[in-house]
């Protein structure tokens, strides 16, 4: 069982009618060609794992920052976070996650706190890994205001793939860190905007698990 749990894993909801497209063309395919037919099952397989939900364990100390994104580091530079979250417009260190169509792309909040603003806006599609993506591309942003008063952004941008962002929280809602917030279909990517003073404590190029990551620790300048 234990390693079938490991091949096997939960699929959020999301994809359930997607994986059912899938499965139905591949019928046709079969009626087609076998070779179509064994095309469709692999793809239908990774529309499956696209959606894959697994449980993730979050740190339980408080202040520590996680990665709101399975992907790659791709981008670590001050950037002053979209203006429609109302926030001071100053850079603050943005972090950014890069995931690939392999990657597992449910979003999970990277600290708890309250969410005070949620702004979506739509744009371009370029490749997510590109710098200009978070000023051109689809996006939507979130605003979490931590228990110090202090507020931190998260930001979902659509990719070059990627047309639909989907959003679970609402305005006001307290959120636990590593609590499923979002997902963003088929390549995307996620920033987010560190209060100011806090540094990450990760680097270009390395790999990100949502939830469990840690990206940065809120209580690191204060034990310094």
């Amino acid at each position: 069982m234990q390693m079938l749990g490991t091949f096997i894993k939960p699929m959020h909801r999301e994809g359930i009618k997607f994986v059912a497209i899938f499965a139905a063309v591949t019928v046709v395919l079969f009626l087609i060609s076998e070779v179509l037919g064994w095309i469709g099952v692999g793809l239908t397989v990774w529309c499956y794992y696209f959606f894959r939900d697994p449980e993730r364990v979050t740190p339980p100390r408080e202040g520590l920052v996680v990665s709101p994104a399975d992907g790659i580091v791709s981008l670590i530079e001050p950037a002053v976070p979209p203006a429609e979250l109302g926030m001071p417009d100053q850079p603050l260190t943005r972090v950014s996650v890069f995931m690939s169509v392999f990657n597992c792309h449910v979003n999970r909040t990277p600290i708890a706190g309250e969410i005070t603003a949620i702004a979506y806006r739509p744009g371009k599609f370029f490749n997510a890994s590109l710098d200009k993506a978070s000023v051109d591309n689809e996006r939507n942003s979130l605003a979490i205001r931590m228990a110090d008063g202090r507020s931190l952004a998260v930001v979902q941008i659509a990719g070059l793939v990627a047309r639909r962002i989907v959003c679970f929280t609402e305005i006001g809602a307290k959120m636990q860190t590593g609590e499923r917030f979002g997902l963003i279909r088929f390549g995307s990517r996620l920033d987010v905007y560190l209060p100011e003073g806090v540094e990450p404590m990760v680097e270009i190029g390395q790999t990100m698990v949502a939830g469990e990551t840690v990206l940065a620790d809120l209580l690191l300048p204060e034990r310094a």
